[in-house]
């Protein structure tokens, strides 16, 4: 009985934090009408016209992302397969609490090199930001983190 109750225990566990990496996944990989990878709010090449880069900034902004976008893309992939790996794992007739650990900790490790990538990102691309378009920017990340952030209404608990 103890053995089941940590297994639902933990099974609860995941499927939130399941729910809540769902969501910021959902918003960093979102795609607008015309295809374009929406980050922040916008389509991520709306970016450098919104900051108001100028034509060499623009260019210093691009190489920084060649590679970037699809590491990014990469670790979305392997989230989002382990994510259903997860969830078939928990709703199954015999769940293996093992197995559930070990494909929630690869999560947690892809996640976290995802901020990584996404922080060192952030300060590549801060380094060409003038204070001006620093602030907007961080403006933007404050109002995307607060949507991102939010609880869910009406939803679980």
């Amino acid at each position: 009985m103890k053995r089941n109750w940590l297994v639902f225990a933990l099974a609860a566990s995941v499927l939130i934090n399941l729910g809540v990496a769902a969501g910021v996944g959902y918003r960093l990989a979102d795609r607008g009408s015309d295809g374009q990878r929406q980050l922040f709010g916008m389509p991520h090449g709306n970016l450098p016209d919104y900051l108001g880069l100028t034509a060499e900034q623009r260019m210093q902004w691009e190489k920084l992302e060649q590679g970037f976008v699809a590491e990014l893309d990469r670790d979305f992939a392997e989230v989002s397969a382990r994510r259903e790996r997860l969830i078939r794992l928990v709703l199954a007739d015999a769940p293996d609490a093992a197995a559930i650990e070990a494909e929630r900790a690869a999560i947690f490790a892809a996640q976290e090199r995802q901020q990584r990538r996404v922080i060192a990102q952030l300060l590549q691309e801060r380094a060409l930001l003038t204070a001006a378009q620093r602030e907007k920017l961080a403006e933007l990340l404050i109002r995307q983190s607060a949507t991102v952030d939010a609880p869910a209404r009406g939803g679980h608990r």
